[in-house]
């Protein structure tokens, strides 16, 4: 069972994520770049990839957090609660930057939220191996993701770009370290059911 004390902190975790401001730790990438003039649909367009990547870390924290409740190796709850502070960052950027662009983030953030906490929680009750291969695949499908986002950012929107090849980036490494601590190959079905979950996702963040 899980113990109170981890509820209660999974609990404030989540008023944090969906209510305060994030903080970062590193620069915001991109912060020296110009902020370069952008169309009225280029701008609509970066905004709306921006808040994409702001739902996906908004997922990310609440699998994290998730994951970190139900692990049972005291080496992988460190690992995953180091992934999601890292993952904090990149909400702080996102955050930062829907706002200079004048956009808003998506008004289904609780729904995402509770999703992916309650995905984290099953794949840690699987178990490490499964926990941390479920972790390398959605980092890998992240990936692919924000390689696509860079390119339908607008070329100038520079700003934009930098943040998100920067969580590209780490994105990777959080892949290789779930998979160097022990993370297992996921069924192709369930790889293909993450990939339907996370189109419905962008499909719709996109707008809402």
């Amino acid at each position: 069972m899980l113990k109170v004390d981890k509820l209660i902190i999974g609990f404030d975790n989540a008023l944090r994520t969906l209510l305060a401001p994030a903080n970062t730790s590193r620069p915001v990438p991109g912060r020296n770049l110009p902020e370069n003039e952008l169309s009225e649909a280029e701008k609509r367009e970066s905004v709306a990839l921006m808040r994409i990547n702001h739902v996906g870390e908004v997922c990310a924290q609440a699998l994290y957090q998730g994951q970190a409740l139900t692990a049972r190796n005291v080496a992988v709850q460190q690992a995953l609660n180091q992934a999601a502070r890292e993952e904090t960052e990149h909400l702080a950027w996102t955050e930062r930057r829907i706002a200079e662009l004048g956009g808003r983030k998506s008004f289904l953030n609780p729904f995402w939220y509770g999703g992916s906490f309650t995905l984290g929680l099953v794949a840690g009750v699987l178990g490490d191996k499964w926990n941390l291969g479920f972790l390398a695949e959605t980092e890998r499908q992240v990936e692919a993701h924000l390689a696509d986002h860079l390119r339908r950012l607008p070329y100038q929107d520079v700003r934009s770009r930098a943040i998100v090849s920067q969580m590209k980036v780490d994105e990777a490494c959080h892949a290789t370290m779930a998979i160097s601590h022990g993370g297992g190959e996921l069924p192709l079905p369930v790889k293909l059911a993450m990939k339907l979950g996370s189109k419905t996702m962008t499909r719709t963040a996109y707008w809402v």
